[in-house]
């Protein structure tokens, strides 16, 4: 999304405030426009931003401007006192900007993901999404909401490479969880977890559910394949993971995975011997 979609000259104006740290006009805008605390954009576009009330544009998630001011926290605070005392759905508002913030990048360069976690947390936000943050990379804030009481389970523990609690927490967990989690040790080209996860009947085959909070759209070998880990695709493979499945947003092979990720010009050679070994390796597969 960019600023140019936005069609409502007021709510424009009001991003743009937030961009800007214009902490003032954006509380004289409110103040004159309840509007733009209850009622969400009219943004129709498919996706985790379809219609966005204006609280969670603190986030930069979808990125539009990369960047924050340095008043975020302050801009964010006053957006919640609004939110809290005129919008009927403010824990909803406020659960999915923790979940934002949670999974963006640009919270985290800026040096403010901990801090808005923490207000939005303070301020009534439900934790949750650790795992949305592990497949963002945002480590801390997995941790953060761990610290802050999300429960850990079992693609949670897979994501932050916690070995005993998997097999502790793996008896209990149901077969959605353990695809989930075995998706996640391949996307970090985790072996040891996930050939404990295999050796322990794990489907190699399924995909994630989408309420899990991680890529939902690939198999455990496609991650593998995008992690670069020889030894995961080879794990998997042997484990009886179906090199035709296809991805669900492109419709790719496993191999037209490894093509795909070969055909880019900006990768390193680190990166491009991997991918080759991993080509070569398929072919020997297919040939068999």
């Amino acid at each position: 999304m960019e600023n140019a979609d936005i069609n409502d000259y007021l709510f424009l104006e009001a991003v743009e405030a937030i961009d800007e740290g214009n902490k003032d006009l954006l509380q004289s805008l409110i103040l004159k426009h309840p509007r733009l605390i209850t009622d969400p954009l009219d943004y129709p576009v498919e996706g985790y931003f379809k219609n966005p009330y204006l609280l969670w544009f603190v986030a930069d998630n979808p990125i539009r401007i990369e960047k924050l001011p340095n008043n975020i926290r302050d801009i964010t605070a006053m957006l919640i006192r609004h939110v809290k005392q005129n919008a009927k759905n403010a824990e909803l508002q406020l659960n999915y900007t923790l979940g934002l913030v949670a999974t963006g990048r640009i919270p985290k360069e800026c040096g403010v993901q901990i801090e808005l976690m923490d207000l939005l947390i303070e301020e009534g936000a439900k934790t949750g999404g650790a795992l949305g943050a592990l497949a963002n990379g945002n480590t801390e804030a997995a941790l953060f909401l761990l610290e802050r009481g999300e429960k850990i389970n079992l693609p949670i523990a897979t994501g932050l490479n916690l070995l005993h609690h998997v097999e502790k927490l793996f008896p209990t967990s149901n077969n959605d969880e353990r695809v989930t989690a075995l998706t996640v040790a391949a996307f970090f080209g985790n072996s040891t977890i996930s050939k404990f996860l295999l050796d322990n009947g794990t489907n190699p085959n399924g995909y994630p559910q989408r309420e899990s909070g991680f890529h939902s759209h690939a198999t455990p070998l496609h991650q593998a394949v995008y992690s670069g880990s020889l030894a995961v695709v080879k794990l998997l493979v042997e484990g009886g993971a179906d090199l035709e499945a296809k991805d669900k947003i492109f419709e790719a092979t496993v191999p037209g995975w490894v093509e795909y990720f070969l055909s880019e010009e900006s990768l390193d050679k680190s990166s491009r011997d991997k991918y080759e070994e991993i080509a070569l390796y398929l072919k020997e597969i297919q040939t068999r």
